[in-house]
């Protein structure tokens, strides 16, 4: 191993709010200590504690076509839920939408800003 994964980055227009999205979705904190203003935030524990998120201001974003290849999704996050309907409710309270997609264990959505992302069960 050369290193550990220490952090996910998304790009988004707005980042205090898409991690607003993402704190209530997976129960992260937000780790205000290694934010910069508005322009870069963190949710989870200190360095070398996972999982970590940040989101970082992208003004220009072109957000993802699911699933046109023209505009691809960039990156996804897979979610582990105990269960789908009541998890998939919750994610679309918080803003998410369901997008075109699902298979044996799995559900594709897209939160606010249209980064696509899964709900997943065993």
């Amino acid at each position: 191993m050369i290193g550990q994964l220490r952090t996910v980055a998304i790009d988004c227009p707005d980042p205090r709010a898409l991690a607003g999205f993402y704190a209530e979705l997976l129960g992260l904190p937000l780790a205000e200590e290694d934010s910069d203003g508005n322009e870069w935030v963190v949710l989870g524990g200190p360095v070398g504690h996972q999982p970590r998120l940040a989101f970082q201001q992208a003004t220009d974003l072109v957000p993802p076509a699911w699933p046109d290849p023209a505009r691809p999704q960039q990156l996804h996050l897979d979610v582990t839920v105990d269960d789908i309907e009541v998890a998939e409710k919750a994610a679309l309270a918080l803003g998410a939408r369901r997008l075109p997609g699902e298979g044996d264990g799995f559900r594709v959505y897209a939160d606010p800003v249209g980064h696509p992302f899964c709900l997943c069960w065993d």
